[in-house]
């Protein structure tokens, strides 16, 4: 979705044209990752943090595109809301102290997006649902000036003519009808992209579909939208709803645009690029001039641009990503969590993540006997019910509450970091967030309705907690040390 879009409304004619350069560009993909040494080199790990720009009195500020300017650093992209912007962080080798030189960047870009956002009269917060969003701020208005951005809405009207439907059944229940696919500005996420061979790339990539669940059952940070209290990580049946293209004419389709799969694979990366190809509609056609497959048969490394752009326009929790960058190379992108609280908790849950990652990657006896439902159902009740959904995994005779997998899997995290070469210390002071954040029950969303619950029915509450809890957000220490609301 980073690609250039020059224009937002396209022809039938282009439609099918971008199909079949889709289809070319499958096969110069196989015909790529079959080459002797394509995509080898060092484990890196790079990041993309979304955020919410806000106002003084901590409503959404819609001027994105004057803080990037005001920003000047080419890390700073505009995201689809106009309320909201990304910072891609350095991508830097797994081994050593990654984790402390994305939380260092990440610090440090936010600092900087502050700084920009005071210039036009904002701050910055790092949070997977703004708490102080109403109805009124998802009109097509709030949109990020953007032919891509435009193009997008466009294209996922001409799939799914009826409005989006949001349902979702939480402590509360929320049920919402939208027009466009807006309402996806109203989440932000923390990343996490990890470089990852071909001959690895099913491994690795079961691997973070198995870790996904009790990754995220500890970093929830969404526990509620347009003022209902909902899921844990509301994000994930929100982003759900916002985007899904089906309609009465597709009952045979399983998964929404975004979705967590529907089995093991198999096949590698090009298993995953031909089910996007195979089961979603293109909704922006933009053509580059490149022949993929005589790029391939030359001996070049394609750009592929049609192909990743249709890939960025599908948005599974953990996505496949080929880039031609560096002569070409794949990675496994996890996309399940919750921006913040603090750069503190995003790099120790992106610790925990590629920890359990490595460890199963390593040993992938496991999947015999663990059915891809248990996964799913991981995924979906971490979202729900956080440290107290019942989470099942390989070897475990039942499922048990997350909180107390989570413990039990931290030692297994430490083995798989120091497995790929992370610093002992490195690995054991990021975990060790993890661990506490656990005991304390102490979780971005624990802290947000602990907080309102402290401020009661009063006006003003949500903003009262959210000025607070950005205080405490960009102090950075972890969110397990928090004080107790008022």
């Amino acid at each position: 979705m980073g690609q250039q879009v020059a224009k937002e409304r396209f022809s039938e004619a282009e439609y099918a044209r971008f199909g079949l350069r889709l289809k070319d560009s499958l096969l110069a993909l196989r015909e790529l990752l079959q080459r002797p040494g394509f995509g080898a080199g060092q484990a890196t790990v790079g990041a993309e943090l979304e955020l919410f720009l806000i106002d003084e009195g901590g409503r959404p500020l819609r001027r994105n595109k004057e803080v990037r300017e005001a920003a000047g650093d080419e890390r700073v992209v505009l995201e689809l809301g106009s309320f909201n912007l990304e910072v891609n962080l350095t991508p830097s080798p797994l081994a050593g102290r990654p984790f402390t030189a994305m939380a260092d960047e990440a610090r440090a870009m936010m600092t900087l997006v502050d700084e920009a956002a005071r210039t036009q009269g904002g701050r910055v917060v790092p949070i997977g649902i703004l708490p102080t969003l109403t109805e009124f701020d998802f009109t097509r208005g709030a949109m990020s000036d953007e032919t891509r951005y435009r193009a997008l809405s466009r294209g996922i009207r001409r799939v799914r003519a009826e409005p989006f439907r949001v349902q979702i059944q939480g402590v509360e229940r929320l049920e919402l009808e939208v027009e466009d696919v807006i309402l996806e500005s109203a989440n932000t996420s923390w990343q996490i992209h990890l470089r990852t061979p071909p001959d690895a790339f099913a491994r690795v990539y079961n691997a973070a579909q198995l870790a996904t669940g009790p990754v995220l059952a500890v970093s929830g940070n969404s526990p509620s939208f347009l003022g209902r209290e909902l899921w844990e990580e509301t994000r994930i049946a929100l982003f759900e709803a916002s985007a899904d293209d089906r309609d009465p004419e597709r009952p045979w389709r399983v998964d929404g645009r975004v979705s967590f799969g529907s089995g093991w694979v198999e096949g590698g990366a090009a298993e995953l690029f031909e089910h996007s190809v195979r089961e979603y509609e293109p909704v922006m056609p933009v053509m580059d001039d490149e022949d993929p497959l005589a790029v391939v048969r030359g001996g070049g490394v394609p750009r592929l641009a049609e192909l990743r752009l249709h890939q960025g326009t599908v948005w599974q929790w953990n996505r496949p990503v080929y880039d031609p960058a560096d002569g070409g190379h794949l990675r496994v992108e996890l996309r399940a969590l919750p921006a913040g609280p603090t750069c503190a908790d995003m790099a120790a849950n992106a610790a925990f993540a590629l920890g359990l990652v490595a460890a199963m990657a390593a040993r992938p006896g496991w999947i015999a006997d663990f059915p891809f439902a248990d996964a799913y159902r991981n995924f979906y009740r971490a979202a729900r019910g956080g440290l107290d959904a019942m989470l099942a995994w390989p070897g475990r005779a039942e499922p048990a509450p997350a909180a107390e997998v989570v413990l039990d899997l931290l030692p297994i995290a430490h083995e798989g970091l120091i497995s790929v070469g992370v610093d002992e210390t490195e690995a054991a002071r990021h975990l060790s967030v993890i661990g506490e954040r656990v005991r304390a029950r102490r979780t971005g969303a624990a802290w947000q309705r602990a907080a309102l619950a402290a401020l009661g029915d009063r006006p003003g509450a949500r903003a009262a907690m959210l000025e607070r809890y950005r205080e405490l957000a960009l102090g950075d220490l972890p969110v397990h040390t928090w004080p107790e609301p008022l």
